[in-house]
């Protein structure tokens, strides 16, 4: 992975614990792999937070509730991680 990635994911990783904010996902191993609903069972209301958090932390720019959106629902019940690093990765370097 290359480092502006990483940088992303350090970014989500810590928002995630954040916006959850449960005891048990202090120390719940999350990396690119880690699924949004089977794996941390993220409510759409939490995921909301996080979107808008992300979306304080980088800026309008990052389009993110568009993206969602134009998902298929197959698509976002196995979102992961990586998927939205992936993104936001690349919005970044096309924002650069």
């Amino acid at each position: 992975m290359d480092e502006s990635k990483a940088a992303v994911l350090a970014v989500v990783v810590t928002t995630l614990r954040q916006c959850i904010a449960e005891e048990w996902i202090a120390d719940f191993p999350i990396d690119r792999s880690t699924r949004f609903n089977q794996d941390l069972e993220l409510e759409s209301i939490e995921f909301v937070k996080v979107a808008e958090a992300l979306t304080r932390h980088y800026g309008t720019g990052l389009g993110l509730a568009a993206w969602l959106s134009a998902r298929p629902l197959a698509e976002l019940i196995h979102l992961s991680v990586g998927d939205l690093v992936d993104y936001i990765a690349d919005v970044l370097v096309v924002e650069a």
